[in-house]
């Protein structure tokens, strides 16, 4: 008959010759005052396991000076200091002398090993092994817990502290090297791989990551491609099928971009930090508000910005799930939540060949008789009236303006999240400048050269960071959108998504009147009633406008 334990003893490196000679090779037996449990703990892999069998020798001569035999050797790779880490051997190990009375003794090697959480762990664990007439021994610190545990308990709270103090300088070491834009470790995106402290495009994987995001830059969603390619027989690093979720979470990574990502911690209830962080993450940027690169990747940061984008467009707020978002369908109707009804003035919604009166549709005829057209009749009709309204305004009219703005951002999405870093960066480079003239002029805690010295440096970055948003914020030549042909090729190129946002950028809506009476010829542009974001700038006859509008259309068409 083997010992319970002798899978983790060889996994330790023991011989059997060794393990009878530290009478560890047959099962113990004995009255439990006789017996003990012995805890072996590895904080991280470059423990050696050498250094652990020379502790497991030292606590059993410890063991055999008290003529007492090992029972069990509990051995698990586990941190001690995070409160989100269950310790699975360790619980085992208190549970056999606490709860079952197996044995009265635990050993372990040092205060250390036994725990970092400080005297709050400890001293519960030692209130429960004093009510069963059991000790635990820490072997390099000769502590004997019967007679000493004030000094346990002392020696708990130091260690407690130099995990706090570990914790501060891996942070450091961590943010220092992703500073120098340095991979610090962790599963690589797909279609990667580290090559010493930077990304790399790893030749197996690289062209199906590559297609994927041809994919989303292509506006596929991200089922529809996750179907694509399982039915190509094509499987992920793991060699398992590929999901529309785990799409969106490569989509979102920054890493991907070959980017340095600054993720936040996921929370418990109480604040504390469950091991986990979010996905996906935000570029860290460096001290001019650049994005900081570690290496290659499958695709570029303006690509990352736009797939986000678009990612974007589709996604609505959860209803049940906090504030994660869910997917919506792609949105196929050019009206949806700009047409109105007349007789409610509520929403009409595309009911697949017509829109129709969102209230009459779910709350019935009492609470709106209903209005309803058919979709590609009024679409059509919409067309003409913007192409005809723009056509009337001025180049610095506010509308053209607006719509200027709606589709560069719908164009070009990296160059309004670089706006937005810019003005962040800048923000935070005026915080630290009103910080130094505190600690400076009011606080007197910074000699004259070093405060002129940063205030010099943090000059310049302001200097820098304003010119770069002044550039960025610069408007665009809107002569082109006073040019028929090209404004009329704007909007047929721009598919249902760009039509939607130079709609909406002109109009505050538009309002469907009901028919007279059943099939009433009244031309469908009689019937709308727009409600523009500035009144016509450039009065002329409504009938040229309305004949050049249709013209263009045609021609577009």
């Amino acid at each position: 008959m083997e010992r319970e334990d002798l899978p983790n003893l060889r996994a330790l490196g023991f011989e059997d010759d060794e393990l009878k000679e530290l009478g560890l090779w047959e099962p113990a037996s004995g009255t439990p005052a006789s017996l003990a449990e012995m805890y072996v703990r590895r904080s991280k892999k470059k423990d050696t396991l050498s250094t652990l069998r020379e502790q497991v020798r030292r606590m059993c001569a410890h063991a055999q000076s008290e003529s007492k035999r090992i029972r069990h050797v509990w051995f698990e790779q586990k941190s001690a200091s995070k409160s989100y880490v269950r310790r699975e051997e360790f619980e085992k190990a208190t549970a056999a002398i606490a709860d079952a009375g197996l044995s009265k003794t635990l050993y372990v090697f040092k205060t250390s090993r036994l725990s970092r959480r400080g005297m709050g762990q400890v001293g519960l664990l030692l209130d429960k092994f004093e009510e069963h007439s059991a000790r635990i021994y820490v072997v390099a610190e000769h502590i004997d817990s019967t007679r000493q545990r004030m000094i346990l308990a002392i020696l708990s709270e130091q260690a407690r502290e130099q995990v706090t103090d570990l914790s501060e300088f891996v942070k450091l070491g961590i943010d220092a090297h992703k500073a120098d834009g340095k991979w610090t470790g962790g599963v690589t995106p797909f279609g990667l791989r580290t090559a010493g402290s930077r990304l790399e495009h790893d030749p197996d994987e690289y062209w199906l990551a590559r297609r994927i995001a041809d994919y989303l830059l292509d506006r596929k969603t991200p089922n529809w491609i996750a179907n694509k390619l399982n039915s190509e027989g094509e499987v992920t690093r793991h060699g398992k099928r590929w999901s529309g979720p785990g799409i969106i979470a490569l989509a979102h990574a920054v890493t991907w971009a070959g980017l340095v990502a600054q993720r936040d911690r996921i929370l418990d209830d109480k604040g504390k930090w469950t091991g986990k962080y979010h996905r996906g993450g935000t570029p860290l940027l460096d001290k001019k508000g650049n994005p900081i690169s570690c290496g290659e990747g499958v695709i570029t940061f303006a690509e990352h910005v736009k797939i986000n984008a678009i990612l974007a467009s589709r996604a609505q707020k959860g209803t049940s799930i906090g504030d994660r978002t869910r997917g919506k369908r792609e949105i196929v109707a050019l009206l949806t939540g700009t047409l109105l009804c007349r007789l409610c003035d509520g929403r009409m919604v595309n009911g697949g060949v017509n829109y129709r009166c969102y209230a009459r549709q779910v709350e019935g005829e009492h609470s709106c008789k209903g209005v309803s057209t058919e979709r590609t009749r009024v679409e059509s009709a919409v067309e003409v009236m913007w192409l005809n309204h723009i056509l009337s305004l001025s180049p610095d009219s506010p509308t053209i303006r607006a719509i200027t703005r709606e589709w560069l951002s719908y164009q070009d999405p990296e160059k309004e999240a670089r706006k937005a870093h810019v003005s962040a960066a800048l923000e935070s480079a005026v915080g630290r400048e009103m910080k130094l003239e505190k600690e400076f002029f009011v606080l007197g805690r910074m000699d004259e050269d070093k405060y002129d010295r940063l205030r010099e440096q943090v000059g310049s970055q302001i200097t820098e960071l304003k010119a770069e948003l002044a550039e960025l914020s610069q408007e665009a030549d809107l002569t082109p959108l006073m040019d028929p042909e090209s404004l009329a090729a704007l909007w047929q190129g721009a598919g249902i998504g760009g039509q939607r946002a130079l709609l909406k950028a002109a109009a505050k809506g538009i309002t469907l009147l009901p028919a007279k009476y059943r099939g009433d010829r009244t031309p469908i542009l009689d019937r709308l009633e727009p409600e523009w974001r500035d009144d016509r700038e450039n009065p002329a006859d409504d009938a040229a406008w309305d004949g050049l509008g249709k013209r263009l259309a045609q021609a577009a068409v």
